[in-house]
């Protein structure tokens, strides 16, 4: 009896799974080592149909065919945005290009998930906003994954119900020559910052090495700091967050683990744990059990990946996916960063 459930319960499993298919056709903009690693295989694992992959080579289009037959490669963007098969775009590439690419994808009437950052500044965020205005159906979502992240949806659904102190927040990598450590980096702490506490406002900024700042931001009902940092080291980067509230203390680690630690209680003010061994508690709300090497356990489910490129493909099929990063929803974190760039 008990083995039948079982077997049961793993055949509807798969079925729900393969039951899981898709109408529209897509196209993806670019192939570099992100779209690679973390993008491409969401999709394949979705069974996103991709019609196209559109490169700026010749030589890797025909490579790309080679790899993957099923899928039409093509050096010109117009091809894509002239098929009307064609309703949803994923847009990976160079970030100095995705202003460019956004605006055609959105004047074509096609729907547009694109890699963070999506624009270079406050202004041209604000010309995307009003192009998708004049397209009212159209979804246009921003890659900044980890608002989808579990870890950070489960954190953010317990601190509605906290009284907030205040939040420590570090960033810390090695160099980063390649681009621009505010717009590439820095975008992700600082969007999810704004994400968890609300609009931010910069109250002390101290740059203590080139692209490296200690920041202290005030949110309607909370304080933090922040250390963002290229000055570390890549093989031991660091991300980490400690939200401080009345009843006790939130940590979240590389959106790997977050853990809650009660405080001790009081009478009149004064600390029961300084007059009584205190037996500290730590609850686990989430963590990785890399024993079992299933989707739930990988980095891109809990990076926020996969449920970020599903959440998009849902909303353009027509069905209830829940776009936590529209354009209108990262003004304020343009905004900061806007703020930062002039100090």
């Amino acid at each position: 009896m008990i083995q039948q459930l079982i077997d049961r319960y793993k055949r509807l499993r798969t079925e729900r799974f393969l039951a899981q298919t898709y109408q529209c056709s897509y196209a993806f903009v670019g192939m570099g080592q992100h779209s690679l690693t973390n993008l491409y295989p969401v999709l394949h694992n979705l069974g996103v149909p991709l019609k196209y992959i559109c490169v700026t080579s010749e030589r890797k289009a025909q490579l790309i065919e080679r790899k993957f037959p099923q899928v039409k490669a093509t050096t010109s963007l117009d091809t894509i945005l002239n098929d009307d098969e064609v309703k949803g775009v994923f847009v990976s590439a160079s970030p100095s290009a995705h202003f460019s690419i956004a605006l055609c994808v959105l004047q074509s009437g096609k729907s547009l998930f694109i890699e963070k950052p999506p624009c270079q500044s406050l202004q041209e965020l604000d010309t995307l906003i009003d192009k998708q205005r004049l397209y009212g159906s159209l979804v246009a979502m921003v890659g900044l994954q980890k608002r989808y992240a579990p870890a950070v949806q489960i954190l953010q659904k317990r601190l509605r119900k906290e009284h907030l102190v205040s939040y420590d927040l570090h960033y810390l990598t090695g160099n980063y020559p390649e681009g621009d450590a505010l717009l590439d980096l820095y975008i992700h702490p600082l969007d999810l910052v704004t994400h968890l506490f609300g609009k931010p406002e910069i109250i002390a900024c101290q740059q203590v090495a080139p692209a490296s700042y200690l920041l202290m931001l005030r949110h309607p009902h909370i304080v933090g700091t922040l250390e963002l940092s290229t000055a570390y080291t890549w093989s031991a980067a660091e991300e980490s967050l400690k939200v401080n509230t009345a009843s006790g203390i939130y940590s979240l680690s590389q959106m790997e683990e977050l853990t809650f630690s009660p405080k001790p209680s009081s009478i009149l003010g004064i600390p029961i744990e300084k007059v009584h061994p205190h037996h500290k508690a730590v609850e686990y709300l989430y963590t990785c059990n890399n024993f079992a090497p299933i989707l739930e356990n990988n980095q891109i489910h809990s990076q926020g990946y996969f449920n970020e490129l599903s959440a998009f493909v849902e909303s353009v099929e027509g069905r209830a996916g829940k776009v936590l990063t529209s354009l209108q929803s990262v003004k304020d974190t343009y905004q900061l960063i806007s703020t930062l760039k002039n100090k």
